[in-house]
């Protein structure tokens, strides 16, 4: 079994210098919003601690109070040596929701917009030999404007929607990178052509690119075997390098059977000194659309995924360790799935990590907003564009999903203009990554998208099967509203051929042990054989349906008042050996030849 790094935030751009700032830090609400007026980052006040990178509404984070608070402060202590100061230091957030303000040692350094995407700064020139002191606000609301997928926007829990995310809710950290370093790699692969492509983002404060003094030395290796290496000289502008694998014993294809990973060092040089060295590794995969087929590697891949919200008991959104990843990766393979849809959430990045090792297939979709402002707008364009940018490199990520179900929307189905924005984003993604397929809108009132998506939580056999195969196929070609009274299709578009997924359906509650939250879901069962009988029924019904060639149950735990996970929220398993068991084979035997 190998051994996984769970503790390095980045684990695709590693490197050997970092101070992890999780833990203990001051705590105080602002409900008024008089801290930067008081000065709140010059002294600190009284206040009570917290356990990052978990949110005050979290019992983990040691407050738990589940109430919403307009603004939030943060404080902590840390130290640095001569060594330290004297290189580039970058402060990074991996998460933190929604407006973000840092200050190092009394002295503003910069602010964030968003909750779902990661952000640095440059704090070389805030920070001293020795003890150093940090502060944090971060501004919160309940606003439709926001990009918060299922986050509620009201003030208590109500139907799929749980309690609301406020603060730092991934690691903080700090990393000594140096002041000639590289900021980001892009990393691009060819399956046809056996190559990959680096373009190299650089950072060269204070220094003029001139010829010859700055190069690249790119080594790439396979299980510890150095199979390319080379200098690349670095000019202002693009720069680039592509390589290709031109011995056959040298590739090997990434595959959910055999993910394989190749190692890739990236060194700087600049005037013949080695200035910034980041440990990395890509996935050499293609996925594909031809016809209705979604292909993997050029052959046909029927998708079985399970929706996968990325919620625990006492820690929200927050996973509770890295362990914890591994072990939901490990139950969805248990349950006999071989993809994940990420849902309304863009999970840590040890998570895609692991997903890329493992070998996990990964729909990645962004938080929704719930209004069509020109400021949602913005906030969902500026945040979309850097989560393709940061997840563009992980191999597991096989579709990119903008929208789900018109949230943030008020009439996509006719509104031309609100096309227009789905349309954008479906382009603009597409612009980032060509690599991959989009769905611009899952589940219905569908635009432009690689995928057409079906939602469907109806579990009587028959109903769904005559639904979907009347000899017209009125519900694939959006003559007929099929799902909350929406057609599949928005308004002046028909289905071209596209492969179609059952992007959600299932969600059965099964009502061994209801909490005192509610028990919310989909044909609620008794007893782990009628979940079974069940569960069979309608995946078996989605199976017969000729043209869907894809399925995605929902969903892998329960979530606060939502009780249809194939585990409960504690990841404590709902059925016996015998009854997972049986799960994994019905979903096993779907779409054998």
């Amino acid at each position: 079994m190998k051994n996984f790094d769970l503790e390095y935030p980045r684990p695709q751009f590693k490197r050997e210098n970092w101070l992890n700032l999780n833990g203990l830090w001051s705590f105080l609400f602002d409900d008024e919003n008089v801290g930067e007026k008081g000065e709140f980052y010059a002294e600190f006040p009284c206040a009570k601690a917290i356990y990052v990178p978990f949110t005050y509404e979290t019992k983990m984070s040691g407050v738990g109070d589940e109430t919403a608070h307009r603004a939030v402060w943060y404080n902590r202590k840390f130290s640095l040596s001569d060594e330290d100061v004297n290189e580039g230091i970058l402060l990074h957030f991996e998460g933190s929701d929604f407006y973000t303000k840092v200050w190092i040692n009394g002295k503003f350094v910069g602010e964030n917009i968003g909750g779902y995407h990661r952000f640095s700064f440059d704090i070389t020139n805030f920070v001293n030999v020795g003890n150093n002191d940090i502060t944090v606000k971060v501004e919160d609301s309940l606003s439709l404007e926001q990009p918060r997928g299922k986050q509620r926007y009201r003030t208590e829990n109500f139907a799929c929607w749980y309690v609301q995310t406020t603060g730092i809710w991934k690691t903080v950290w700090i990393e000594r990178a140096g002041d000639k370093r590289f900021n980001h790699v892009k990393i691009t692969t060819n399956y046809d052509n056996k190559s990959v492509r680096f373009d190299y983002d650089l950072s060269l404060v204070g220094s003029q690119l001139a010829q010859n003094q700055c190069f690249a030395k790119t080594i790439i290796s396979f299980e510890g075997r150095t199979i390319f290496e080379t200098r690349t000289k670095l000019n202002p502008g693009a720069n680039g390098l592509t390589v290709l694998i031109e011995d056959d014993a040298d590739f090997y294809p990434w595959s959910p059977d055999t993910p394989n990973l190749y190692d890739v060092q990236f060194n700087l040089y600049f005037n013949d000194e080695l200035v910034d060295r980041v440990d990395s590794y890509f996935g050499i995969r293609k996925i594909s659309i031809s016809g209705d087929k979604i292909l993997l590697n050029n052959q046909p891949i029927n998708l079985k995924m399970v929706l996968d919200q990325g919620y625990w008991k006492d820690s929200h959104l927050t996973a509770p360790s890295g362990q914890a990843l591994l072990d939901d990766i490990n139950a969805t393979f248990e349950y006999g799935y071989n993809a994940v849809r990420k849902h309304q959430k863009i999970e840590d990045e040890r998570y895609l990590y692991l997903c890329d090792n493992l070998g996990l297939l990964v729909w990645s979709e962004m938080a929704n907003a719930y209004a069509f402002t020109d400021k949602a707008v913005s906030y969902f364009t500026d945040e979309w564009k850097k989560i393709v940018i940061q997840n563009h490199n992980h191999p597991s990520i096989i579709t990119w999903v903008p929208f789900n179900e018109s949230w943030g929307f008020s009439n996509l189905g006719s509104n031309i203009n609100e096309q227009n924005f789905a349309n954008s984003m479906y382009l603009f993604t597409k612009v980032l990554d060509p690599t991959r397929p989009v769905v611009s809108n899952d589940g219905w009132q569908q635009v432009m998208t690689d995928i057409i998506t079906i939602h469907e939580y109806r579990h009587d056999a028959d109903e769904v099967l005559n639904a979907y195969t009347d000899e017209e196929l009125k519900i694939l070609n959006g003559q007929i509203p099929y799902s909350c009274n929406n057609k599949l299709l928005a308004d002046g578009y028909k289905y071209n051929g596209q492969p179609v997924i059952m992007s959600e359906y299932g969600g059965i509650t099964y009502y061994k042990e209801c909490n005192e939250k509610g028990d919310w879901g989909y044909g609620g069962v008794k007893s782990e054989q009628d979940f079974i009988n069940k569960f069979a029924e309608i995946t078996e019904t989605v199976g017969k349906i000729p043209y869907i060639s894809g399925y995605c149950y929902t969903q892998i735990t329960d979530v606060q008042q939502e009780m249809n996970g194939l585990l409960y929220e504690s990841r404590e398993p709902k059925f016996s050996k015998e009854g997972m068991k049986a799960i994994k084979e019905i979903n096993d035997r779907m779409y054998k030849k």
